[in-house]
This record gives C-alpha cells, sequence and structure tokens, in this order.
C-alpha cells in the first residue's frame, strides 16, 4: 500500500451543506489529507430558494446535485449515512450503517426546525428546513386549493382559503410575497370556482420589524410591499398554539386556518457524545477561535452548529446564514493546510457581504457595507438574482434556475404544481 496514503491524516466531515462542501472543496487538493464527508441526503441543496420549491416556482434538482457527482475522480469518499454518536476519547464516529475513524472531526450539519418544545406545532404546522418539508409544503397547497374548489360550506372553504406565515425572517417573508404573487396570477386561472373567493395570507413575527437583521428601511420597504399585496401583518405577536384548525398567538387572538407555515426558527442539529459543557445558546458547539469544540481534541464545528464567540464583531454569535457557514469553511480549510505545514493559522473573522430579500416576482431589497448601502427596485432585483445564481453549485443548477426564473417572471406562471407523494412527504 502506498507509503504516502498511510501517513495522511483522516478527516471526517459531518454534514455537506455550505460549511461542509467549502471546506471539503478547499481541503481536497491536500495531499496530506484523506477526506470522508459524511450525509444523510446524498445531495446539496441550496436552502435559500426552497421556498421557490415549495410554492412551485422551482424544481428540486434546479437547486440541488448529488454529492457523488460533485465530487467525481476527486480523493474524497462519501458515506450516505445519519451519525448516532461519537466517541472523542476512541475518536470513533457512530453511523447507522457502521462506524469511522478519524484524525479531525469537523461537524457541519447545519441545524433544523425549532418549534420551541411546542408538540402541536410541530405535528400540524408546515416547516420550511428541507427538500422533504418543501415537496411537503408544495403538495399540501396543491390538495387544499383542491379542497376549497369542492366545499360547500363557506365556513369551511374561508378556513382552507386562509395561510399564515409564523416567522418574518428572510423565508418568512419570501413565502408571503410568493404566495401573494399565486394568488394574484395563478389561482384564478387554475382554479376558477374560488376566483370570487378572497384567500387570507398572514404573516406572524414576534418583533418589532419584518426582517428584523436588516436595515431599518428595509424594514420599512419589506411592511410595504407585503401590505399592498394583500398581505395581513402581525408584529410583536407569536403563535402559542395550533390544532391543524385553530392557531392561538399570544394576545389571545385566535386565526381559524388549515395552513400553517413555520419560519419561525432553528437549533442546531446535536449528537450524543458532545457534553452539555461543549454546547451552547441554541445548542451550538462552542468553538474558539479557530472552530476547535471546547473541551474536545481534534474536533471542529462550523457553520449553523458552530457557536463562535470569539469575533470581534459579533461577540454574541454569527448569523445562522449562508455566508457565516461559507466563509467558516474556507477558513478551516485554509487552517488545516497551515497546520499540517507548521504554518501560523488565522482566527476566524466574519466579513459580512450584505443582506438580501425578494419579494415576490419583482422586489427585491438589499443591504450593503453592514447597512450602509440599501438598494431596491431593479437594481435589488438584479442583484438578488446574481448572487442566488453564482452561489448555486453546478452550471446545470445555475441554467436551469435562469431559464426557470424567466419563465416565471414573464408568464406570471409555472407548470410544478403537481402532487408527488413520497413517505416522506406525506
Amino acid at each position: 500500500m502506498n507509503k504516502t496514503f498511510l501517513s495522511k491524516k483522516k478527516v471526517v466531515i459531518v454534514g455537506g451543506g455550505f460549511a461542509g462542501l467549502n471546506l471539503a472543496k478547499n481541503l481536497i487538493t491536500d495531499k496530506r489529507y484523506s477526506i470522508t464527508l459524511v450525509d444523510r441526503n446524498n445531495y446539496n441543496y441550496f436552502p435559500p430558494l426552497l421556498y421557490q420549491v415549495a410554492t412551485s416556482f422551482l424544481d428540486p434538482s434546479s437547486i440541488s446535485a448529488p454529492f457523488r457527482k460533485l465530487f467525481r475522480n476527486r480523493s474524497l469518499t462519501f458515506r450516505l449515512a445519519e451519525v448516532l454518536r461519537v466517541d472523542p476519547e476512541a475518536k470513533k464516529l457512530f453511523l447507522n450503517n457502521g462506524d469511522l475513524t478519524y484524525d479531525i472531526l469537523v461537524f457541519a450539519a447545519g441545524g433544523r426546525v425549532n418549534f420551541f418544545g411546542n408538540e402541536n406545532i410541530r405535528r400540524h404546522s408546515i416547516p420550511m428546513k428541507t427538500i422533504d418539508d418543501a415537496l411537503r409544503m408544495r403538495n399540501a397547497m396543491v390538495r387544499t386549493m383542491e379542497e376549497a374548489s369542492i366545499a360547500t360550506n363557506p365556513d369551511e372553504r374561508k378556513k382552507l382559503l386562509t395561510i399564515v406565515i409564523a416567522g418574518g425572517g428572510p423565508t418568512g417573508v419570501e413565502v408571503a410575497g410568493m404566495l401573494a404573487e399565486m394568488k394574484k396570477y395563478i389561482l384564478p386561472k387554475d382554479y376558477p370556482e374560488l376566483k370570487n373567493e378572497q384567500v387570507t395570507l398572514y404573516i406572524i413575527d414576534g418583533g418589532p420589524a419584518l426582517l428584523l437583521p436588516m436595515s431599518e428601511k428595509t424594514h420599512h420597504e419589506a411592511y410595504r410591499i407585503l401590505s399592498e399585496r394583500g398581505v395581513t401583518i402581525k408584529l410583536i405577536s407569536r403563535v402559542k398554539d395550533y390544532d391543524g384548525e385553530r392557531i392561538l398567538l399570544d394576545d389571545g387572538t385566535v386565526i381559524e386556518a388549515r395552513t400553517m407555515i413555520w419560519a419561525a426558527g432553528i437549533t442546531a442539529n446535536t449528537f450524543d457524545g458532545i457534553p452539555e459543557t461543549s454546547l451552547g445558546i441554541g445548542r451550538r458547539m462552542l468553538t474558539d477561535a479557530l472552530g476547535r469544540v471546547k473541551g474536545l481534541p481534534d474536533v471542529y464545528a462550523i457553520g449553523d452548529t458552530a457557536l463562535h464567540t470569539d469575533d470581534p464583531r459579533y461577540p454574541h454569535c454569527h448569523p445562522q446564514v449562508a455566508q457565516p457557514a461559507i466563509q467558516m469553511g474556507k477558513a478551516l480549510a485554509m487552517n488545516l493546510r497551515a497546520l499540517a505545514r507548521e504554518q501560523p493559522v488565522k482566527p476566524f473573522v466574519y466579513f459580512d457581504k450584505g443582506d438580501m430579500a425578494i419579494i415576490g416576482r419583482t422586489r427585491a431589497v438589499v443591504d450593503l457595507f453592514r447597512h450602509k448601502l440599501h438598494i431596491r427596485g431593479l437594481a435589488g432585483l438584479f442583484i438578488w438574482l446574481f448572487i442566488h445564481l453564482m452561489s448555486l453549485v453546478s452550471f446545470r443548477n445555475k441554467f436551469i434556475t435562469l431559464y426557470d426564473w424567466t419563465t416565471a417572471y414573464l408568464s406570471k406562471d409555472r407548470a410544478l404544481r403537481m402532487i408527488f407523494r413520497t413517505e416522506k412527504t406525506e
């Protein structure tokens, strides 16, 4: 056997999202490491565009690509598996289909939906975190419209035609914008039985503004655009309970609705074997400036699963969005390369490239340079389109998505409103 291969350090990366993928892509050419990527899915997908899959504007294949194709003819081993637990002392990772030993373990497993312990909301609402969630929402929306088209009871029809979105962040706002577009341009054509019926959209958030982390100008812009499109906005309000028929808010308000989309928060994915002393707010792993998990030798965490508090600009934590994850993955790859060569390493410092959101087909808001520059209108739309296109992982994804966006923009319609049943989406 090759002596060079035997001397390689084994790096195991758990999770192939923004952080894990960028770590793997930037470390794969270093012959001092052998890399194994573990993920419960056999594909990478682009979470910022999940809502467009859910609202039938994009196909799942437009925003996803299989890992084995992404790393074809590259020195990386892919393992389709779920992590059961980790033994940091033995440096062993236990999977549902075997186990792996490692020299360096990197957790880049991202987050999962946070229902804040409310079992009713978990059972009855539609989350927006995975491809399965997006397909489930697509199926539920089409099925609900079909039921409404034949409902004879006015109260039941009204309940079917009321949709509530919990969460006023980018996902919630973008879902609301897309649904408002569908209400205006698509439903009257697809469901002539509902042409004279009122489709009611709510967006509910516990904060004082929509898109709270963005600039004040963006807050006002998002509120104005959604209000103009007929969305009822309730701020400083939280969903307290939901039984599948009635939504109870913390101020006592009751909204009767058969559909509630949950976009109100995430919590980190955690694993047995990680001690509680290594976890912080949101179950994120506490790390130092290099991404090393505190208290665990040779274990790193990056992306949404990491709670990095040594960055002077972000003393509490980094936002759980794409850019910090991408930058953490690249930074850790650079530092592992440096460690292999016994060169100095650099602490991670996040560079905020800005925030953006799109509302419907044509309205986008962009904040750059730590909210000092606010862009909207056509310029904002083109910036949003360009950044999201360039962030997709393959040329095929970029081409198909651009084609789908162009046809949707020109026709104000999409042809993906079919119910596809799978075990998970049902």
